[in-house]
């Protein structure tokens, strides 16, 4: 077996400035700690960079390429409540291998206008898929809602999931960082975006929901 080849500079880059957003917020890191936490000289990080703002506008595409794929309705079938859950999980565990974007978000898209612009598109498309997966309940009987619930639905299940981490750290700053904490966190709100679809549920999906929403209960109580 070849070993492997070692990472370039500029993924190294990328990959560090990821932690340090992330644990210590984007607003407290300057290039010069990325260059000094790499062990390389500013000159070196400028060159695959011009600043940090191109730093944060590449983990961004990575962010958004990650989204797309994400956001894929299966193919060739109706969508189901399994394909909900998913669909959240999957939601929730970008939010937290991307959650600097999501906690400085405010801050970001006022210094960014690149990235302001996008994140227009990509909540535009959440809401899109969040309504795609309703309507495929409602096509095949598993749900009873109006268009209007589904478009109010789907536009509230984004607005929690995009800003759940907010409110965790409002109700806990000193255990933001702490791995488990957070982890429980982002179950909550997993959960809490799921719930709101339970009552327009219908015959199998309805008993479906239950019992995962109910596991999903124990496993957090288990952790706690």
């Amino acid at each position: 077996m070849q070993p492997k080849a070692p990472r370039r500079t500029r993924e190294r880059i990328l990959e560090l400035s990821l932690r340090l957003f992330n644990e210590f917020g984007e607003p407290n890191i300057t290039t010069t700690v990325i260059a000094e936490e790499l062990d390389i000289s500013p000159g070196n990080l400028y060159y695959h960079f011009r600043n940090k703002d191109d730093i944060v506008n590449s983990i961004f595409i990575q962010f958004q390429a990650e989204v797309d794929r994400m956001l894929a309705l299966p193919n060739g079938r109706t969508p189901n409540i399994e394909d909900v859950w998913l669909y959240l999980h999957y939601t929730f565990d970008l939010i937290w291998r991307y959650r600097f974007l999501y906690r400085d978000l405010s801050d970001l898209l006022s210094r960014n206008r690149k990235l302001e612009l996008h994140f227009k598109q990509i909540l535009a498309h959440k809401i899109k898929v969040a309504k795609q997966l309703c309507e495929g309940l409602r096509a095949q009987g598993a749900m009873e809602a109006t268009d209007l619930e589904i478009c109010a639905l789907s536009t509230n299940m984004v607005v929690v999931a995009t800003y759940w981490l907010s409110y965790e750290y409002v109700r806990n700053p000193r255990k933001y960082t702490e791995q488990q904490a957070m982890s429980d966190a982002l179950a909550r709100g997993c959960y809490q975006v799921v719930s709101s679809i339970g009552p327009y549920l219908r015959g199998e999906s309805k008993q479906l929901f239950t019992k995962l929403a109910d596991d999903y209960l124990k496993t957090l109580k288990e952790e706690a």
